[in-house]
């Protein structure tokens, strides 16, 4: 499988900086520009831990594999992490934490290895 090309931050920092008026109360961003910030932030982390153990999934925009260990191959992977597009931003951002999301509910993360997610983050701070 062919390595996709690593995200430029010059490109993450603007799909972030588009959608950050939103995380602050705004009105919601359109489906573009929420969906750039998502996937690249999401490619972002994906470049950092590298690896097939955990699956973190933002619907409706994307899904990666990440984090080194043990793969799977067939049916619903044993570690995954799944949220909405703003907790994934604010994630990502610092702008909330893990514990807290994980705790009302923001975020759902099943398999032992699904919190090691929380180690990379926040991936950027602007």
């Amino acid at each position: 499988m062919p390595l996709r090309r690593a995200v430029d931050p010059h490109e993450l920092r603007a799909a972030v900086t588009e959608v950050l008026p939103w995380l602050d109360g705004g009105d919601q961003p359109d489906r573009a520009a929420l969906a750039a910030a998502v996937r690249l932030s999401l490619r972002t982390l994906e470049g950092l831990a590298p690896g097939r153990s955990v699956e973190l999934r933002v619907p409706p925009f994307a899904a990666v594999q990440c984090v080194a260990g043990p793969r799977h191959t067939r049916g619903t992977p044993p570690n995954v992490v799944e949220t909405d597009p703003r907790t994934w931003l604010e994630l990502a951002l610092g702008r909330r934490d893990w514990a807290t999301a994980l705790d009302t509910g923001a975020l759902t993360a099943s398999g032992n290895r699904a919190e090691e997610i929380a180690t990379w983050l926040p991936l950027l701070q602007v």
